[in-house]
Protein backbone atom coordinates (compact mmCIF):
# COMPACT_ATOMS: atom_id res chain seq x y z
CA UNK A 1 0.00 0.00 0.00
CA UNK A 2 1.63 3.23 -1.24
CA UNK A 3 1.55 6.29 1.29
CA UNK A 4 0.90 9.50 0.64
CA UNK A 5 3.21 12.09 -0.61
CA UNK A 6 3.11 15.44 1.72
CA UNK A 7 0.89 18.19 -0.64
CA UNK A 8 2.87 20.88 0.94
CA UNK A 9 6.14 20.05 -1.30
CA UNK A 10 7.17 22.53 -3.83
CA UNK A 11 5.35 21.53 -6.91
CA UNK A 12 7.28 22.59 -10.33
CA UNK A 13 6.44 21.69 -14.14
CA UNK A 14 10.21 20.86 -15.20
CA UNK A 15 13.90 20.69 -13.90
CA UNK A 16 13.82 24.58 -14.97
CA UNK A 17 11.13 25.60 -13.82
CA UNK A 18 13.11 24.66 -10.00
CA UNK A 19 16.29 26.65 -11.23
CA UNK A 20 14.22 29.69 -12.22
CA UNK A 21 12.39 29.68 -8.68
CA UNK A 22 15.36 29.19 -7.09
CA UNK A 23 17.30 31.96 -8.62
CA UNK A 24 14.09 34.50 -7.85
CA UNK A 25 14.14 33.28 -3.55
CA UNK A 26 17.94 33.59 -3.54
CA UNK A 27 19.60 34.84 -6.25
CA UNK A 28 22.67 36.03 -4.58
CA UNK A 29 23.02 32.45 -2.38
CA UNK A 30 25.98 30.30 -3.83
CA UNK A 31 24.74 27.80 -5.64
CA UNK A 32 27.46 26.28 -6.59
CA UNK A 33 31.38 25.86 -5.70
CA UNK A 34 34.25 23.73 -7.84
CA UNK A 35 37.78 24.39 -6.26
CA UNK A 36 37.81 28.03 -6.25
CA UNK A 37 35.12 28.95 -7.97
CA UNK A 38 31.37 30.26 -6.95
CA UNK A 39 28.59 30.96 -8.94
CA UNK A 40 25.46 32.26 -7.57
CA UNK A 41 22.03 31.07 -8.13
CA UNK A 42 21.21 34.77 -10.70
CA UNK A 43 24.71 33.70 -12.46
CA UNK A 44 23.39 29.77 -12.75
CA UNK A 45 20.15 30.66 -14.37
CA UNK A 46 21.96 33.05 -16.36
CA UNK A 47 24.17 30.70 -17.91
CA UNK A 48 21.76 28.12 -18.36
CA UNK A 49 20.01 30.58 -20.45
CA UNK A 50 23.45 31.59 -22.52
CA UNK A 51 24.10 27.65 -22.87
CA UNK A 52 20.26 26.90 -24.14
CA UNK A 53 20.56 29.84 -26.38
CA UNK A 54 23.59 28.57 -28.15
CA UNK A 55 21.81 25.24 -28.52
CA UNK A 56 18.90 26.28 -30.05
CA UNK A 57 21.39 28.16 -32.65
CA UNK A 58 22.78 24.81 -33.44
CA UNK A 59 19.18 23.09 -34.12
CA UNK A 60 18.85 21.50 -30.46
CA UNK A 61 15.16 22.21 -29.98
CA UNK A 62 13.04 19.06 -28.84
CA UNK A 63 15.96 17.39 -30.21
CA UNK A 64 18.80 15.02 -27.89
CA UNK A 65 21.96 17.26 -26.71
CA UNK A 66 25.05 15.02 -25.30
CA UNK A 67 26.98 15.84 -22.65
CA UNK A 68 30.33 14.15 -22.44
CA UNK A 69 32.12 15.70 -19.75
CA UNK A 70 34.01 15.24 -16.43
CA UNK A 71 32.59 16.81 -12.88
CA UNK A 72 32.62 20.78 -13.13
CA UNK A 73 30.46 23.81 -12.95
CA UNK A 74 30.48 23.66 -16.99
CA UNK A 75 29.00 20.37 -16.45
CA UNK A 76 25.69 21.29 -14.27
CA UNK A 77 25.22 24.09 -16.84
CA UNK A 78 25.30 21.94 -20.12
CA UNK A 79 22.78 19.47 -18.60
CA UNK A 80 20.14 22.28 -17.54
CA UNK A 81 21.17 24.12 -20.52
CA UNK A 82 20.41 21.52 -22.29
CA UNK A 83 16.64 20.98 -21.00
CA UNK A 84 16.38 24.53 -21.10
CA UNK A 85 16.62 24.35 -24.79
CA UNK A 86 13.74 21.67 -24.76
CA UNK A 87 16.70 19.12 -25.63
CA UNK A 88 16.34 15.48 -24.27
CA UNK A 89 20.23 15.91 -22.04
CA UNK A 90 21.95 12.64 -22.97
CA UNK A 91 24.39 12.14 -20.02
CA UNK A 92 27.62 9.85 -21.26
CA UNK A 93 30.54 8.73 -19.74
CA UNK A 94 33.87 10.20 -20.74
CA UNK A 95 35.62 7.28 -19.44
CA UNK A 96 34.30 5.31 -22.25
CA UNK A 97 36.24 4.35 -25.59
CA UNK A 98 35.55 5.67 -28.95
CA UNK A 99 34.37 1.68 -29.54
CA UNK A 100 31.86 2.43 -27.07
CA UNK A 101 31.26 5.47 -27.15
CA UNK A 102 29.85 5.64 -30.94
CA UNK A 103 26.88 2.87 -30.71
CA UNK A 104 25.13 5.00 -28.07
CA UNK A 105 25.40 8.63 -29.90
CA UNK A 106 24.49 7.07 -33.20
CA UNK A 107 21.44 5.48 -31.53
CA UNK A 108 20.87 8.67 -29.37
CA UNK A 109 20.75 10.70 -32.82
CA UNK A 110 21.90 13.73 -30.99
CA UNK A 111 21.64 17.29 -32.58
CA UNK A 112 24.70 18.45 -30.76
CA UNK A 113 27.91 17.15 -28.25
CA UNK A 114 28.57 18.87 -25.63
CA UNK A 115 32.22 18.18 -23.86
CA UNK A 116 35.14 19.96 -21.74
CA UNK A 117 38.49 20.26 -22.57
CA UNK A 118 39.74 17.41 -21.05
CA UNK A 119 36.79 15.50 -23.97
CA UNK A 120 37.04 17.62 -26.88
CA UNK A 121 39.53 15.17 -28.71
CA UNK A 122 37.12 12.16 -27.85
CA UNK A 123 33.86 14.01 -28.65
CA UNK A 124 35.18 14.68 -32.13
CA UNK A 125 36.12 11.35 -32.98
CA UNK A 126 32.66 10.49 -31.65
CA UNK A 127 31.08 13.09 -33.03
CA UNK A 128 32.29 12.04 -36.76
CA UNK A 129 31.73 8.55 -35.77
CA UNK A 130 27.78 9.25 -35.30
CA UNK A 131 27.39 11.95 -37.77
CA UNK A 132 27.00 14.44 -34.99
CA UNK A 133 26.66 17.86 -36.93
CA UNK A 134 28.16 20.08 -34.02
CA UNK A 135 30.65 19.83 -31.26
CA UNK A 136 30.87 22.89 -28.45
CA UNK A 137 33.34 22.78 -25.91
CA UNK A 138 31.59 24.60 -23.29
CA UNK A 139 32.79 28.00 -21.38
CA UNK A 140 30.16 29.28 -18.76
CA UNK A 141 32.24 32.92 -18.47
CA UNK A 142 30.66 34.73 -21.19
CA UNK A 143 27.26 33.85 -19.65
CA UNK A 144 27.87 34.27 -15.61
CA UNK A 145 27.64 38.29 -15.23
CA UNK A 146 25.37 38.84 -18.80
CA UNK A 147 22.38 40.34 -17.01
CA UNK A 148 20.51 40.43 -20.62
CA UNK A 149 20.86 36.58 -20.80
CA UNK A 150 16.56 35.37 -20.32
CA UNK A 151 15.51 31.65 -20.58
CA UNK A 152 13.91 30.90 -23.65
CA UNK A 153 10.40 30.64 -24.16
CA UNK A 154 8.46 28.72 -23.79
CA UNK A 155 9.88 26.25 -21.00
CA UNK A 156 10.06 22.88 -21.13
CA UNK A 157 6.61 21.17 -19.75
CA UNK A 158 6.32 18.55 -17.62
CA UNK A 159 5.40 15.82 -20.49
CA UNK A 160 8.71 16.85 -22.62
CA UNK A 161 11.36 14.56 -22.76
CA UNK A 162 14.19 15.25 -19.91
CA UNK A 163 17.28 13.08 -19.93
CA UNK A 164 17.86 9.83 -21.47
CA UNK A 165 20.15 7.95 -19.22
CA UNK A 166 21.85 5.07 -21.12
CA UNK A 167 21.32 1.62 -18.83
CA UNK A 168 21.73 -2.12 -19.79
CA UNK A 169 19.35 -4.33 -21.35
CA UNK A 170 18.89 -7.59 -20.55
CA UNK A 171 21.27 -8.67 -23.36
CA UNK A 172 23.72 -5.84 -22.26
CA UNK A 173 23.04 -3.70 -24.71
CA UNK A 174 22.61 -0.49 -23.35
CA UNK A 175 19.29 1.14 -23.54
CA UNK A 176 18.05 4.29 -23.40
CA UNK A 177 15.61 5.37 -20.25
CA UNK A 178 13.24 8.03 -21.35
CA UNK A 179 12.67 10.40 -18.73
CA UNK A 180 9.92 12.95 -19.07
CA UNK A 181 10.26 16.37 -16.65
CA UNK A 182 7.15 14.64 -14.69
CA UNK A 183 9.46 12.13 -13.59
CA UNK A 184 11.76 14.03 -12.54
CA UNK A 185 9.88 16.37 -10.53
CA UNK A 186 8.24 13.50 -9.13
CA UNK A 187 11.79 12.55 -7.74
CA UNK A 188 12.27 15.99 -6.17
CA UNK A 189 9.35 15.62 -3.78
CA UNK A 190 9.63 12.32 -3.06
CA UNK A 191 13.08 12.44 -2.08
CA UNK A 192 12.67 15.08 0.31
CA UNK A 193 9.75 13.77 1.40
CA UNK A 194 11.93 10.57 1.79
CA UNK A 195 14.75 12.48 2.80
CA UNK A 196 13.61 15.41 4.34
CA UNK A 197 16.70 17.38 4.48
CA UNK A 198 14.68 20.57 4.68
CA UNK A 199 15.14 24.01 2.32
CA UNK A 200 17.50 26.34 2.33
CA UNK A 201 20.66 26.05 5.17
CA UNK A 202 22.54 22.81 3.32
CA UNK A 203 26.00 22.72 1.87
CA UNK A 204 25.62 19.55 -0.46
CA UNK A 205 28.72 17.59 -1.53
CA UNK A 206 29.30 15.94 -4.73
CA UNK A 207 32.56 13.37 -6.11
CA UNK A 208 30.02 10.68 -8.23
CA UNK A 209 30.29 11.53 -11.62
CA UNK A 210 27.99 13.47 -13.14
CA UNK A 211 27.03 11.39 -16.20
CA UNK A 212 25.31 8.75 -13.04
CA UNK A 213 22.10 9.42 -12.53
CA UNK A 214 22.67 9.72 -8.93
CA UNK A 215 24.83 12.62 -9.66
CA UNK A 216 23.05 14.30 -11.46
CA UNK A 217 19.13 13.94 -10.40
CA UNK A 218 20.04 14.06 -6.68
CA UNK A 219 23.40 15.86 -5.95
CA UNK A 220 23.34 18.39 -8.86
CA UNK A 221 19.38 18.70 -8.75
CA UNK A 222 17.89 18.44 -5.36
CA UNK A 223 19.94 21.65 -3.73
CA UNK A 224 18.55 23.43 -6.74
CA UNK A 225 15.03 22.10 -5.71
CA UNK A 226 16.55 23.02 -1.84
CA UNK A 227 17.62 25.70 -3.23
CA UNK A 228 21.23 24.48 -1.03
CA UNK A 229 25.03 25.02 -2.34
CA UNK A 230 26.56 22.68 -3.72
CA UNK A 231 30.10 21.65 -3.92
CA UNK A 232 32.05 19.93 -6.91
CA UNK A 233 34.61 17.84 -6.59
CA UNK A 234 35.84 17.58 -10.01
CA UNK A 235 37.33 13.66 -9.29
CA UNK A 236 37.46 11.07 -6.70
CA UNK A 237 40.65 11.83 -4.74
CA UNK A 238 39.89 10.98 -1.03
CA UNK A 239 42.25 13.88 0.71
CA UNK A 240 41.01 16.70 -2.14
CA UNK A 241 36.82 15.36 -0.44
CA UNK A 242 38.21 15.43 2.82
CA UNK A 243 39.90 18.85 2.92
CA UNK A 244 36.43 20.24 1.03
CA UNK A 245 34.37 18.65 3.79
CA UNK A 246 36.10 20.54 5.79
CA UNK A 247 36.46 23.75 4.17
CA UNK A 248 32.72 24.23 3.04
CA UNK A 249 31.21 22.96 6.05
CA UNK A 250 29.53 20.26 4.20
CA UNK A 251 26.46 19.26 5.33
CA UNK A 252 24.92 16.66 3.48
CA UNK A 253 27.79 13.98 1.96
CA UNK A 254 26.05 12.10 -1.52
CA UNK A 255 29.09 9.77 -1.10
CA UNK A 256 27.05 6.88 -3.42
CA UNK A 257 28.82 3.42 -3.05
CA UNK A 258 30.58 2.12 -0.48
CA UNK A 259 34.14 2.24 -2.31
CA UNK A 260 33.98 6.03 -1.63
CA UNK A 261 33.88 5.82 1.83
CA UNK A 262 36.16 2.88 2.24
CA UNK A 263 39.10 5.16 0.66
CA UNK A 264 37.82 8.08 2.97
CA UNK A 265 38.63 6.01 6.22
CA UNK A 266 41.62 5.07 4.45
CA UNK A 267 42.96 8.10 3.81
CA UNK A 268 45.80 10.20 6.32
CA UNK A 269 44.16 13.05 6.37
CA UNK A 270 41.14 11.29 7.55
CA UNK A 271 41.88 11.18 11.49
CA UNK A 272 42.87 14.98 11.32
CA UNK A 273 39.46 16.42 9.34
CA UNK A 274 36.57 18.09 11.17
CA UNK A 275 33.69 16.55 10.10
CA UNK A 276 31.18 18.04 13.03
CA UNK A 277 29.14 19.66 9.67
CA UNK A 278 27.83 16.30 8.54
CA UNK A 279 24.28 15.82 9.12
CA UNK A 280 23.75 13.07 6.23
CA UNK A 281 25.58 10.58 4.55
CA UNK A 282 24.41 8.74 1.68
CA UNK A 283 25.16 5.45 0.47
CA UNK A 284 23.86 3.54 -2.90
CA UNK A 285 24.81 2.23 -6.01
CA UNK A 286 26.12 -0.96 -4.09
CA UNK A 287 25.79 -3.14 -1.40
CA UNK A 288 27.20 -1.37 1.67
CA UNK A 289 28.53 -3.93 4.03
CA UNK A 290 27.82 -4.04 7.66
CA UNK A 291 31.82 -3.62 8.92
CA UNK A 292 31.83 -0.10 6.48
CA UNK A 293 28.09 1.01 7.85
CA UNK A 294 29.73 0.74 11.48
CA UNK A 295 33.13 2.04 11.01
CA UNK A 296 32.07 4.99 9.68
CA UNK A 297 29.44 5.80 12.04
CA UNK A 298 31.76 5.48 14.87
CA UNK A 299 34.62 7.18 13.12
CA UNK A 300 32.84 10.04 11.11
CA UNK A 301 30.51 10.65 14.20
CA UNK A 302 27.90 10.44 11.53
CA UNK A 303 25.69 7.43 10.05
CA UNK A 304 25.44 5.70 6.65
CA UNK A 305 22.08 6.60 5.43
CA UNK A 306 21.63 3.79 2.59
CA UNK A 307 18.56 3.85 -0.25
CA UNK A 308 18.12 2.50 -3.72
CA UNK A 309 16.94 3.74 -7.10
CA UNK A 310 18.12 2.58 -10.43
CA UNK A 311 18.42 4.40 -14.30
CA UNK A 312 14.47 3.77 -14.60
CA UNK A 313 13.39 5.95 -11.97
CA UNK A 314 14.36 6.86 -7.98
CA UNK A 315 13.81 7.16 -5.38
CA UNK A 316 12.82 3.60 -4.44
CA UNK A 317 13.48 3.20 -0.98
CA UNK A 318 15.61 4.89 1.68
CA UNK A 319 16.41 4.13 5.30
CA UNK A 320 14.79 7.42 7.77
CA UNK A 321 17.19 9.97 8.58
CA UNK A 322 15.74 10.31 12.07
CA UNK A 323 13.56 6.99 12.55
CA UNK A 324 14.37 3.35 13.03
CA UNK A 325 17.29 2.41 10.63
CA UNK A 326 18.15 -1.31 9.51
CA UNK A 327 21.48 -2.26 8.84
CA UNK A 328 22.12 -3.80 5.64
CA UNK A 329 18.40 -3.12 5.10
CA UNK A 330 17.71 0.14 1.64
CA UNK A 331 14.56 1.02 4.23
CA UNK A 332 11.20 1.67 3.96
CA UNK A 333 9.45 2.42 -0.25
CA UNK A 334 9.55 6.10 -1.04
CA UNK A 335 5.60 7.74 -0.97
CA UNK A 336 3.19 7.39 -3.51
CA UNK A 337 5.12 4.11 -5.23
CA UNK A 338 4.02 0.84 -4.81
CA UNK A 339 6.55 -1.93 -4.20
CA UNK A 340 6.05 -5.88 -4.24
CA UNK A 341 7.85 -8.94 -4.14
CA UNK A 342 6.61 -11.36 -7.01
CA UNK A 343 7.54 -14.74 -7.48
CA UNK A 344 10.58 -15.25 -10.46
CA UNK A 345 8.90 -17.60 -12.52
CA UNK A 346 5.46 -15.76 -13.58
CA UNK A 347 6.38 -12.46 -11.79
CA UNK A 348 2.60 -12.38 -10.72
CA UNK A 349 1.90 -14.05 -6.98
CA UNK A 350 2.79 -11.75 -5.02
CA UNK A 351 5.40 -13.19 -1.73
CA UNK A 352 4.52 -12.10 1.81
CA UNK A 353 7.50 -11.14 4.34
CA UNK A 354 10.46 -12.88 4.01
CA UNK A 355 10.22 -14.83 1.11
CA UNK A 356 12.67 -13.62 -1.24
CA UNK A 357 11.77 -13.02 -5.23
CA UNK A 358 11.45 -10.22 -7.70
CA UNK A 359 10.95 -6.87 -6.55
CA UNK A 360 8.49 -4.82 -9.00
CA UNK A 361 7.59 -1.17 -8.75
CA UNK A 362 5.12 0.92 -9.83
CA UNK A 363 5.00 5.45 -9.45
CA UNK A 364 4.91 8.20 -11.01
CA UNK A 365 8.82 8.65 -11.34
CA UNK A 366 9.50 5.64 -13.66
CA UNK A 367 9.64 5.64 -17.16
CA UNK A 368 6.73 4.02 -19.59
CA UNK A 369 9.61 2.59 -22.02
CA UNK A 370 12.94 2.86 -23.44
CA UNK A 371 14.34 4.73 -26.77
CA UNK A 372 13.53 2.67 -29.74
CA UNK A 373 13.34 -0.23 -27.80
CA UNK A 374 9.91 -2.40 -27.14
CA UNK A 375 10.67 -5.77 -26.63
CA UNK A 376 12.97 -4.91 -23.87
CA UNK A 377 10.41 -2.47 -22.66
CA UNK A 378 8.29 -5.04 -23.06
CA UNK A 379 10.25 -7.47 -21.15
CA UNK A 380 10.67 -4.71 -18.15
CA UNK A 381 6.97 -3.02 -17.86
CA UNK A 382 4.27 -5.02 -17.64
CA UNK A 383 0.61 -4.39 -16.51
CA UNK A 384 2.22 -0.76 -15.09
CA UNK A 385 4.74 -2.34 -13.32
CA UNK A 386 8.67 -2.02 -13.71
CA UNK A 387 10.16 -5.15 -13.19
CA UNK A 388 13.62 -4.56 -11.61
CA UNK A 389 15.89 -7.78 -12.14
CA UNK A 390 16.49 -7.60 -8.37
CA UNK A 391 16.22 -10.25 -5.42
CA UNK A 392 14.90 -8.88 -2.70
CA UNK A 393 12.44 -9.57 0.61
CA UNK A 394 10.57 -7.43 2.87
CA UNK A 395 10.36 -7.90 6.48
CA UNK A 396 6.98 -8.02 8.53
CA UNK A 397 7.97 -3.55 8.96
CA UNK A 398 8.04 -2.99 5.48
CA UNK A 399 11.99 -2.75 5.04
CA UNK A 400 13.48 -3.89 1.63
CA UNK A 401 15.97 -6.09 1.58
CA UNK A 402 17.75 -6.80 -1.78
CA UNK A 403 20.05 -10.07 -1.92
CA UNK A 404 20.94 -10.64 -5.19
CA UNK A 405 20.66 -10.17 -9.10
CA UNK A 406 18.11 -11.66 -11.46
CA UNK A 407 20.80 -10.68 -13.97
CA UNK A 408 24.78 -11.13 -14.02
CA UNK A 409 25.86 -7.65 -13.81
CA UNK A 410 28.52 -7.42 -11.93
CA UNK A 411 28.48 -4.09 -9.85
CA UNK A 412 32.14 -2.68 -9.32
CA UNK A 413 31.72 0.25 -7.09
CA UNK A 414 28.26 0.82 -8.29
CA UNK A 415 29.17 0.87 -12.02
CA UNK A 416 27.72 -1.97 -13.76
CA UNK A 417 29.54 -4.31 -16.24
CA UNK A 418 27.74 -6.56 -18.10
CA UNK A 419 29.27 -9.77 -18.24
CA UNK A 420 28.61 -10.16 -22.23
CA UNK A 421 30.44 -7.07 -23.13
CA UNK A 422 33.63 -7.96 -21.52
CA UNK A 423 33.45 -11.48 -22.91
CA UNK A 424 33.59 -9.99 -26.47
CA UNK A 425 36.65 -8.02 -26.01
CA UNK A 426 38.17 -10.86 -24.62
CA UNK A 427 37.20 -13.10 -27.45
CA UNK A 428 38.67 -10.75 -29.88
CA UNK A 429 42.03 -11.38 -29.05
CA UNK A 430 43.79 -13.81 -31.47
CA UNK A 431 44.85 -16.09 -29.20
CA UNK A 432 41.73 -16.39 -27.17
CA UNK A 433 39.49 -19.64 -28.01
CA UNK A 434 36.74 -18.82 -25.40
CA UNK A 435 36.19 -16.60 -22.16
CA UNK A 436 34.06 -15.39 -19.70
CA UNK A 437 34.32 -12.88 -17.01
CA UNK A 438 32.16 -13.34 -13.62
CA UNK A 439 32.42 -11.42 -10.62
CA UNK A 440 34.19 -11.52 -7.35
CA UNK A 441 34.38 -10.40 -4.20
CA UNK A 442 36.49 -6.69 -3.90
CA UNK A 443 36.60 -4.84 -0.40
CA UNK A 444 37.05 -1.47 -1.89
CA UNK A 445 35.01 -1.88 -4.93
CA UNK A 446 32.51 -4.33 -4.00
CA UNK A 447 32.91 -6.63 -6.71
CA UNK A 448 35.75 -6.99 -9.41
CA UNK A 449 35.64 -8.89 -12.94
CA UNK A 450 37.45 -11.83 -13.19
CA UNK A 451 38.52 -13.42 -16.28
CA UNK A 452 38.48 -17.24 -17.52
CA UNK A 453 40.57 -17.79 -20.17
CA UNK A 454 41.35 -20.82 -22.81
CA UNK A 455 43.95 -19.99 -25.69
CA UNK A 456 43.85 -21.54 -28.98
CA UNK A 457 46.04 -24.42 -30.01
CA UNK A 458 49.35 -23.63 -29.80
CA UNK A 459 48.68 -20.35 -29.01
CA UNK A 460 50.96 -18.14 -26.01
CA UNK A 461 49.68 -15.34 -23.90
CA UNK A 462 50.51 -13.32 -20.65
CA UNK A 463 47.67 -12.15 -19.14
CA UNK A 464 49.40 -8.47 -19.14
CA UNK A 465 49.24 -8.26 -23.05
CA UNK A 466 45.42 -9.55 -22.73
CA UNK A 467 44.71 -6.29 -20.11
CA UNK A 468 46.46 -4.29 -21.81
CA UNK A 469 44.25 -5.35 -24.94
CA UNK A 470 41.04 -5.07 -22.65
CA UNK A 471 42.38 -1.22 -21.72
CA UNK A 472 42.42 -0.15 -25.29
CA UNK A 473 38.53 -1.59 -25.80
CA UNK A 474 37.13 -0.97 -22.24
CA UNK A 475 36.52 1.48 -19.62
CA UNK A 476 39.21 1.04 -16.41
CA UNK A 477 35.82 0.02 -14.52
CA UNK A 478 35.38 -2.83 -17.47
CA UNK A 479 38.92 -4.42 -17.31
CA UNK A 480 39.63 -7.90 -15.23
CA UNK A 481 41.60 -7.23 -12.58
CA UNK A 482 42.15 -11.14 -12.03
CA UNK A 483 42.82 -13.25 -15.59
CA UNK A 484 42.78 -17.27 -14.86
CA UNK A 485 44.28 -19.38 -17.74
CA UNK A 486 42.26 -22.40 -18.19
CA UNK A 487 42.39 -25.89 -20.84
CA UNK A 488 39.04 -25.44 -21.05
CA UNK A 489 36.09 -23.49 -19.54
CA UNK A 490 33.50 -25.63 -17.76
CA UNK A 491 29.86 -26.13 -19.18
CA UNK A 492 26.70 -27.26 -18.34
CA UNK A 493 24.41 -29.88 -19.78
CA UNK A 494 22.65 -28.05 -22.09
CA UNK A 495 26.41 -27.21 -23.53
CA UNK A 496 26.31 -23.37 -21.46
CA UNK A 497 29.30 -22.00 -19.77
CA UNK A 498 28.77 -23.14 -16.00
CA UNK A 499 29.30 -19.58 -14.64
CA UNK A 500 28.45 -21.18 -10.85
CA UNK A 501 31.55 -23.76 -11.26
CA UNK A 502 33.72 -21.03 -12.18
CA UNK A 503 32.34 -19.28 -9.58
CA UNK A 504 33.52 -22.13 -7.51
CA UNK A 505 29.97 -22.44 -5.97
CA UNK A 506 29.57 -25.54 -7.73
CA UNK A 507 31.71 -28.73 -7.71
Amino acid sequence: MKRPLDPALPRHESVIHALVDAAKRAPSRTALICNERRVSFAQYLRATAGMARELLARGAACGRVIVLMGNSIETAVAMLGAMAARAQMVPLNPGLTLRELAPLATECEAAVLLCDAGSLEKARAVAEEARIPHVIQVDVSPWLDDERLTLPEPLPGAEDWAALPYTGGTTGVPKGAAHRHRHITWFFRQMTALWPFGFDDNVFLNVAPMFHIWAYEFATWIPIYTRCTLVIVPQYRPDDVLAAIGKHRVTVFAGGPPAIYIGLMASPPFAKTNLSSLRYCLAGGAACPEQVLRAWEERAGCPLIEGCGMSEGAPIAGNPLDGKRKLLSVGVIAPETEAEIVDVETGSRVLPPGERGELRLRGPQFIEGYRNRPEETALAIRDGWLYTGDIGYFDDQGYLYLVDRKKELINVGGQKVFPREVDEVLHMHPAVREAAVVSVPDSFRGETVKAFVALKPGATLEAGALLEHCRANLAKYKVPTQVEFVPALPRTGANKIDKLKLKGLRS
